[in-house]
């Protein structure tokens, strides 16, 4: 028996709300699960794509069916950063950014390879799922998707942004969502600690200094990094990220 071509897994916290969600279409080629596990639904992969999304971005056919079209397209990527249009503007993937962090592209970015995609929808095939594994989810749900699309590089995966390949984003009752959309999450307080483990996890000892030294307040985490270190052994033991590859996810 063939597989189908999509599973969408939709991604939220338990809420008030969680359990009136239901599917945008439905469709017996396509298999919809909604969830606040992240990893139960990567342990029933039935397609040979996933896309991951939050509820407020809008995974209908016009977009499936431009997916589709993309990933024809591009038969040698592994995974693909969609743009999210918003407000009359477009979020999408994100860049490595130095001893910053991460970035949001530009809304006039080209097609190009990204670190990660918007933190509210990203499309993997299921073969770099299988060689990437799980999430995790110690991480704040808005900073598991880099974390696992730089693992993913590890892996010898790579995720490209194409301008075209746009989702619209939907009126949510979640009041963050705008801050995730357009990438100012970013810049809080609360994400120094997580960017800085995904930084200690999957780059080198030279970003993660130049992390530490620009947001002082991390130099303390750096005497408690064993459980870290053994997740930073796991992914990188093998790693086929190439320092070419790095300069062209990085601005």
């Amino acid at each position: 028996m063939a597989m189908r071509q999509f599973d969408v897994f939709v991604f939220e916290e338990e809420n008030p709300n969680f359990n009136q969600w239901k599917p945008e279409f439905e469709d017996n080629a396509l298999g919809w699960q909604h969830s606040s596990d992240w990893n139960r639904p990567l342990q029933k992969i039935d397609a040979e794509w996933v896309v991951l999304a939050h509820p407020s971005a809008s995974i209908d056919r016009d977009f499936l069916n431009n997916l589709a079209e993309v990933i024809e397209g591009f038969p040698m990527v592994d995974a693909f950063a969609p743009r999210l249009k918003f407000n009359g503007h477009f979020y999408g993937g994100q860049l490595l950014n130095g001893a910053k962090g991460f970035a949001t592209i530009s809304e006039n970015e080209k097609m190009r390879f990204v670190a990660a995609p918007n933190p509210l929808i990203g499309v993997f095939s299921s073969r770099i799922v299988q060689r990437t594994g799980l999430f995790d989810q110690s991480l704040p749900p808005e900073f598991r998707l880099q974390d696992y699309s730089l693992r993913m590089a590890h892996a010898g995966g790579k995720m490209f942004n194409v301008p075209y390949l746009v989702a619209q984003a939907k009126n949510s009752l979640d009041d963050k969502v705008p801050s995730l959309i357009n990438g100012d999450y970013l810049l809080a307080a609360a994400s120094i600690r997580p960017e800085w483990q995904i930084i200690y996890k999957n780059l080198n000892v030279a970003s993660l200094l130049g992390f530490s030294l620009r947001h002082p307040g991390t130099i303390p985490l750096w005497f408690n990094t064993k459980e870290l270190k053994f997740k930073r052994d796991k992914a990188t033991a093998l790693s086929k990220l190439t320092a070419d590859h790095l300069k062209e996810i990085s601005l």
